[in-house]
């Protein structure tokens, strides 16, 4: 783990061709597309984009048009990514900037960090044969980080940024399904959110390696609400779609957005929560910048009454959001969901 790395590369705003405010959900830049291999027929599926500024526009139109592209892309997706969000490129490249110095930092520095006492506000995790990093850190209600190094305000920064966007999409999510546009952020008491920041690291593989798509991170799905994913270089998560593992190629300068657990929860499984890993087929190292954005911990999460009736009963047990990550060892990014275990 030791010697230095190079600082992760950016893909800026000026890269990514103009997006179109178009009535679909398709993007010539954003396609997933079926991982090749005999077990995979070639496919096409277009990446839903959501148009954040329409999602904000005071024009009604064009805020409906969000609303209903929000409403698709759950319904049949379970994710989607957030272009013209007015997130800068240059804070998300200082983060990556923090990053890469606190991961190229020595393993006795990181170790301090290295706990198992999974309530710590601070947690460093080694990968095993992967080699990968990951660094867990409290960003709501207060914000934990590492004292090195120095300069972390700008890491505040962007997890206030990223919990902005993450409740509007929510009050977005909740117009999607017919509700009061507070309806999610009263019901999971998202003033006092539960929020995670993520950050995790994938060396480059050598030239030698003799597994190119060895995997990263194991299918899982993620406890929350939604998932807000920027990332340093393009390729390595994939998502299961009808039954088919897809590369996602979202647009560069994109956020791309996950649906979690407890969405489907409320919904009584009308959104799903997404299936997804993240494949080491890449000769450069990877940085991606997860935001785990959940409910307060003593909500008690059910399907609600609005989407329970006697054709579709509830499907999950109640359970309060502290209980289900303590019955995961509070694994928030470690791939353990614990969503079928509280299936009815």
């Amino acid at each position: 783990m030791s010697g230095t790395r190079a600082t992760p590369l950016l893909l800026t705003q000026s890269q990514n061709p103009c997006f179109q405010s178009s009535q679909s959900l398709s993007s010539t830049n954003g396609s997933i597309n079926c991982i090749s291999g005999r077990d995979h027929e070639s496919c096409h599926v277009p990446n839903p984009i959501i148009d954040y500024s329409m999602l904000n526009s005071n024009d009604c139109l064009k805020r409906s048009q969000a609303i209903n592209d929000l409403n698709q892309a759950c319904l049949n997706y379970g994710f989607f990514a957030v272009t013209n969000h007015g997130i800068p490129d240059s804070l998300i490249g200082r983060v990556m900037n923090w990053l890469s110095k606190f991961f190229n930092q020595s393993d006795e520095e990181k170790r301090r960090y290295d706990t198992n006492d999974p309530t710590d506000r601070i947690r460093f995790r080694w990968g095993g044969r992967t080699q990968r990093e990951l660094l867990h850190m409290r960003a709501h209600p207060t914000f934990h980080c590492p004292t090195k190094p120095a300069d972390s305000m700008v890491l505040t920064e962007y997890c206030e940024r990223m919990r902005e966007m993450g409740m509007q999409l929510l009050r977005g999510i909740s117009k999607s399904l017919g509700l009061e546009e507070c309806y999610i952020e009263n019901k999971m008491k998202l003033e006092s959110g539960y929020n995670v920041f993520g950050p995790n690291y994938y060396p480059a593989l050598s030239q030698s390696s003799d597994d190119k798509n060895q995997i990263g991170q194991f299918p899982h799905r993620d406890p929350g609400l939604l998932v807000l994913l920027a990332q340093n270089v393009g390729g390595g998560l994939q998502i299961e779609h009808q039954k088919k593992w897809l590369n996602a190629d979202f647009p560069p300068s994109s956020i791309f957005v996950i649906v979690a657990d407890h969405i489907e929860i409320l919904t009584n499984g009308k959104y799903k929560s997404l299936l997804h890993r993240v494949a080491l087929n890449s000769e450069v190292e990877r940085m991606s910048l997860p935001f785990f954005f959940g409910p307060s911990l003593d909500v008690t999460v059910k399907p609600e009454p609005e989407f329970v009736d006697d054709h579709n009963p509830p499907s999950y047990r109640q359970m309060t959001y502290k209980a289900y990550l303590e019955s995961n060892d509070h694994h928030v990014i470690e791939a353990r969901a614990n969503l079928n275990q509280i299936r009815l």
